[in-house]
């Protein structure tokens, strides 16, 4: 049975690199790639306990689409710098892949007519959906971990979305596409790609599907195939070690030149480790901060306590060894945390199993003012309202005089400057 041969590309695209072989091994890397992005972006979100109150989370009729949601644990405790760094690595690591598989496919952006048929038709809207969707996904995504908040709404609501319309798309691409991609392959490894090439449906027979990628009159070559695709290599190379190092405290963090590394440099001494957001960012004063002035409101089932600092000190102390790690992908290693545990703080607030806690902060600009924590959190013994940060009392940055420290949450839900705790089911 002879197939129809889909119209060659026009003389305008005449590189000699695009072809079924170039376009499969570009599929395959995503394939893999985009599927652990979805997985830890998923993972992600689902880590900021979206389901408590409106205050962690502000994305509305999840329905459906928050099927997987649970309890954020809180072992391991470096999961989410893992599973976050990760997602962002790995975002920044696949941009020269996806531009590169972009490219390849560019020719059939302009074949005619744009539907041959109902089929060509869906997948040329699946096109639509995949490319728009993969360029919206990582230009808000690359937006996000520059701390460029450029977004017309909240990127978590934005990205939310915007991830479950493209992974549909690419999951539809990716069944449509599939059996070609791997005949494709198949025929490279059995020496039938002078075959694929030149669409020759002869020698092709039914095993590989003729290329509409190829260019009917190709320029001469420049660079090989193989070496256009060691380009590729070298440039998601390079992201990456320009990126990942902001997963580290030391000199590998100064290797991460194309992306934050947090706040302003630390400096030295116990406090001289990342921070996001300075106290004067946040619009801290000095003087509400200082043990005179400070109180901790806390509020549970017996009602509203008022706790100085000294109270505090005066309460059972408690360390535990935890990282801080961001959604923008970097993080610190373990530093050696020092309070009173978070659960001792429900329990002397009436409360006789640890509940869900709702925490308010000083700070008056930025995001997460607020933040929720779900019961396991709270019961944690590693949990925490954080004096003190490696033997030294927490600086003004690191929220003095008090913050939450809580073992594989994201870096925004361990409060800094904490003014109140509300103990409740939320």
């Amino acid at each position: 049975m002879t197939r129809s041969v889909p119209p060659r590309p026009s003389l305008r695209w005449r590189s000699p690199l695009r072809g079924p072989r170039f376009t499969s091994v570009l599929g395959v890397v995503l394939l893999v790639g985009i599927t652990v992005l979805f997985v830890t972006g998923l993972l992600s979100y689902a880590a900021y306990n979206p389901d408590l109150a409106p205050v962690n989370d502000k994305t509305p009729d999840k329905g459906l689409l928050g099927f997987y949601l649970f309890s954020w644990p809180t072992d391991p405790p470096w999961l989410y710098r893992l599973t976050q760094g990760v997602h962002v690595t790995l975002g920044l690591t696949l941009v020269p892949v996806l531009l590169a598989k972009l490219w390849s496919v560019l020719p059939r952006l302009f074949t005619w007519p744009p539907a041959r048929s109902l089929t060509h038709a869906l997948e040329r809207l699946s096109l639509l959906l995949l490319v728009g969707g993969a360029l919206f996904q990582f230009a808000t995504g690359i937006l996000n971990v520059q701390l460029e908040y450029v977004f017309p709404g909240s990127f978590y609501a934005l990205h939310f979305y915007g991830a479950w319309v493209f992974f549909g798309a690419f999951v539809a691409h990716v069944a449509l596409k599939t059996p070609v991609v791997l005949r494709n392959l198949r025929a490279m490894r059995e020496g039938k790609e002078e075959a694929v090439r030149e669409g020759d449906e002869k020698e092709q027979g039914a095993t590989v599907e003729p290329s509409d990628l190829v260019a009917a009159d190709p320029d001469p070559p420049t660079v090989s195939r193989r070496g256009a695709l060691g380009l590729v290599g070298a440039g998601s190379l390079l992201m990456f070690v320009t990126s990942a190092g902001r997963s580290f405290d030391g000199p590998l963090r100064q290797t991460a030149v194309l992306t934050p590394h947090g706040g302003p440099e630390p400096g030295t001494g116990p406090n001289g480790f990342q921070v996001n957001k300075t106290a004067a960012y946040a619009g801290i004063r000095p003087a509400e901060t200082s043990d005179e002035a400070w109180r901790l409101i806390v509020t549970g089932p017996s009602g509203t306590l008022r706790l100085t600092r000294a109270d505090l000190l005066a309460l059972p102390l408690h360390s535990a060894a935890l990282p801080i790690a961001c959604v923008e992908g970097w993080s610190t290693s373990d530093q050696w945390w020092r309070g009173v545990r978070l659960r001792d703080l429900a329990a002397l607030a009436g409360a006789q199993e640890p509940p869900d806690l709702f925490v308010e902060s000083l700070q008056r600009r930025g995001a997460f003012r607020k933040a929720a924590l779900r019961a396991n959190q709270v019961a944690d013994p590693r949990s925490l309202l954080a004096l003190f940060v490696n033997g030294e009392e927490l600086s003004p940055d690191h929220g003095h005089p008090a913050r939450i420290i809580v073992p594989a949450a994201p870096g925004v839900l361990n409060t800094k400057w904490v003014a109140r705790l509300t103990f409740q089911d939320l």
